[in-house]
């Protein structure tokens, strides 16, 4: 199946506007540099600091080595073997000048390794402080936002900012030290030949210009791959995981998604030759320019020290400058570029910090009712999906009443796992509304309504964690709690499981380490049953987690949820009708809309879908 090119998408290359105007992030950016570390933050400016004077130190040095050098040649003192010249002392005030370059020397590898050690940390402490932030705040997030995938791009984006930016802050600090640097270097050709400094401008102005285009395109590259980048890390993934290891062999899908991976790879691989090629070329073109002005000033000096107006130690001085003061400017500017470059980035993490969930607690929040007294009232329900069509639930009307054990069956899409999230507002209605005791849902407050259900949904997630961490998840403040843990394994019969394996409790379950050992679909299924069973939850919601169990362990299982529920809202779906007949009431649903209501025998009495289902199932125990 061939790969669809990246389609077009609204950025493309930034205008000079929207790059200038991305610098905005750099102060926020730069506070929560401060906010990770404050004492780094500092150690690191001030090491730049003084390094920054060292290089204007150490070339001034170099001068007055040469002229000293120059002065002793012109004295034709004669001096023979070494320790002869240096005993005579004409040779103390060129050692004493040596020995210090030697320091100066010495002092700027330190600082440079110091400098390194401190952003190292500072590096590593911000990319954990924002990932923290990162998903801190991707909790916040409703589910209707993950399910969308122009968010997923956007969260994509993120994670890569979060990981790869802090080369920023090294380029904005370096930046802070070059200019010192520069400052110096121009205040000595200053002095000596003020024009040098305006052909040096002149020089340099080309190649930032060819830079800053060159980092708009190589941002708009990378934005508009992102959704096939995404791909290409799924498709690594499906090609070489546990999960999918079985059917890869099975179906020998490696060559599909090798051939897949390759064809997309190759893509973006292309893409970005291309630029790179132009990239180097133009770079190539311009920057000779510069060097062109270097040369120009160049024979400039050296004009001059040969009409005596300089010494040779100032020519070196000079050229030296030049030189440098070159290079520190280019980089400079072309350093500007590039952080006004990384700033577009910037924009994908500050932008994804800006999403606000629409499902949260308001202001005057109540709290959940203890204990439950009438239950749940969906009055006219209905809800949609982002983007979709069809109404996944349409006037949805009926009770949920406190302490009932109430079953959902209905044929896939039928709205089963719809109301089950609206029931633990995941999603909003978009019509109608859901009652708790006569007041609305959205009334109550959101983390205390999620404490007071538990709720296990058909695709569960399978934790590579200890088997009581998998359990005690379900709980997290009761994370250290063994009795708990323990007595939730017994509930969901997960406890025989347990027991079975090398270290108990303290195994590690799933293939991901190299310690852990897999379980068995319906093995995995009793250990997130146990973590409903973790909450002392007023409601208790079941969502065909036991589709991987034989039919006699799922009865058993929902025998002893009917036995536990005593005293509790229950809801639990299933396919199979000889695990939901024992329900005090069961709905049907059919199409998002609510076909039938009743007891199991009331159901079959009346003959309509529930029966039809029920009679397909029983014939095939026949």
């Amino acid at each position: 199946m061939p790969v669809s090119p990246p389609v077009a998408r609204p950025r493309n290359q930034p205008s000079l506007r929207e790059r200038v105007g991305a610098l905005r992030n750099i102060p926020p950016f730069l506070r929560q540099i401060w906010a990770t570390s404050k004492p780094l933050t500092l150690v690191s400016l001030g090491l730049r600091l003084v390094r920054a004077l060292l290089p204007i130190i150490t070339l001034y040095v170099g001068k007055l080595i040469i002229d000293e050098a120059v002065r002793l040649v012109g004295l034709s003192l004669g001096f023979g073997a070494l320790p002869a010249a240096w005993s005579s002392g004409q040779l103390d005030h060129l050692g004493t000048l040596l020995l210090l370059e030697f320091g100066l020397a010495i002092l700027s590898d330190l600082l440079g390794r110091l400098v390194s050690y401190a952003d190292g940390l500072l590096s590593e402490l911000f990319t954990n402080a924002t990932s923290v932030r990162l998903m801190e705040h991707a909790a916040t997030l409703d589910l209707e936002d993950f399910e969308d995938p122009d968010l997923q791009d956007k969260l994509d984006r993120a994670r890569r900012q979060t990981m790869g930016r802090m080369n920023l802050m090294s380029q904005l600090f370096g930046q802070v030290q070059d200019t010192i640097t520069v400052i110096g270097f121009a205040i000595g050709l200053l002095v000596y030949a003020p024009w040098l400094i305006l052909l040096l401008a002149i020089a340099l102005v080309p190649a930032f210009i060819g830079e800053a285009h060159f980092n708009s395109l190589d941002y708009s590259l990378n934005f508009q791959w992102t959704p096939e980048r995404r791909q290409l890390e799924y498709l690594r993934q499906m090609g070489a995981s546990v999960e999918s290891a079985k059917e890869v062999k099975i179906f020998n899908l490696n060559r599909f998604f090798i051939a897949r991976f390759r064809e997309l790879s190759d893509r973006f691989f292309r893409a970005n030759k291309l630029l790179a090629r132009k990239r180097a070329i133009w770079g190539t073109l311009l920057a000779a320019l510069g060097t062109l002005g270097y040369y120009i000033a160049y024979a400039y000096i050296a004009w001059r020290t040969v009409k005596g107006d300089f010494s040779i130690g100032d020519l070196t001085f000079l050229a030296g400058s030049f030189r440098r003061l070159r290079q520190l400017l280019e980089g400079l500017l072309i350093g500007f570029s590039q952080v006004a470059g990384q700033a577009l980035y910037l924009d994908d993490l500050f932008s994804f910090f800006d999403i606000q969930p629409e499902i949260a607690s308001g202001p005057d929040a109540l709290a959940i009712p203890r204990p439950i007294a009438r239950g749940f009232t969906f009055e006219n329900v209905g809800f949609r999906y982002p983007d979709a069509e069809r109404w996944a639930l349409r006037g949805l009307a009926f009770e949920l009443r406190a302490g009932e054990v109430l079953a959902l069956v209905g044929e896939n899409g039928a709205g089963k796992t719809t109301l089950v999230k609206l029931l633990a507002r995941l999603y909003d209605p978009d019509e109608g509304r859901i009652l708790l005791d006569g007041r609305d849902l959205r009334d109550y407050d959101l983390e205390d309504l999620r404490a007071n259900i538990g709720v296990i949904f058909q695709d569960f997630v399978r934790y590579h964690l200890s088997a009581g961490e998998n359990i005690g998840v379900g709980q997290i403040d009761a994370m250290g709690d063994p009795v708990r843990i323990r007595e939730a394994a017994r509930r969901s019969m997960a406890d025989e499981v347990i027991d079975a394996l090398p270290q108990g409790y303290d195994q590690l379950i799933g293939r991901r380490f190299k310690t852990g050992v897999d379980l068995s679909g319906g093995q995995w299924q009793k250990i997130a049953i146990a973590r409903a069973y973790m909450r002392d939850a007023q409601v208790m919601i079941l969502d065909e987690p036991t589709a991987a169990l034989d039919a006699r362990s799922e009865f058993e299982v929902f025998q002893r949820f009917k036995e536990l529920s005593i005293g509790r809202t229950a809801v639990l779906i299933s396919h199979r009708f000889s695990s939901v007949r024992m329900a005090d009431r069961i709905l049907v649903l059919a199409e998002g809309r609510l076909e039938a209501s009743g007891t199991h025998e009331q159901l079959l009495a009346q003959g309509g879908r529930y029966a039809e289902l029920f009679e397909l199932q029983a014939a095939g125990y026949r």
